[in-house]
């Protein structure tokens, strides 16, 4: 909280008490939230912010984990497509069709994988 320089509105923590004696010694100007349900982080796993943060967990840093998402994010909706909205043999040839376009832009046709 040092590094943002900005005092935060609410803080907001499960039940452990040792919280509680931390936030009067630290914040006790900012109010503090104890429950079980407003920290469940798990409800939050849907959306698309918590989806990168999961997709970071294996970089050293976050400098390095920023450079990849902000290349990646330009790609990966190529091979996500609105599946939902099509049938499953629309799917099958739109994969078909942006594979084939991503292996020529990338050149990938034409090299052997080492197995």
């Amino acid at each position: 909280m040092k590094k943002t320089r900005t005092v935060p509105r609410v803080i907001v923590t499960d039940k452990l008490r040792s919280y509680k004696a931390a936030h009067r010694e630290v914040m006790p100007f900012v109010e503090h939230r104890s429950h079980k349900g407003l920290n469940n982080r798990a409800e939050n796993s849907h959306q698309p912010t918590r989806q990168r943060e999961r997709a970071m967990k294996g970089f050293r840093s976050v400098g390095a984990a920023q450079r990849f998402l902000s290349a990646f994010s330009g790609i990966s909706p190529h091979f996500r497509p609105r599946r939902h909205l099509m049938t499953a043999t629309e799917h099958r040839t739109e994969m078909i069709n942006r594979f084939t376009i991503w292996d020529q832009i990338t050149g990938a046709t034409g090299q052997l994988t080492a197995a």
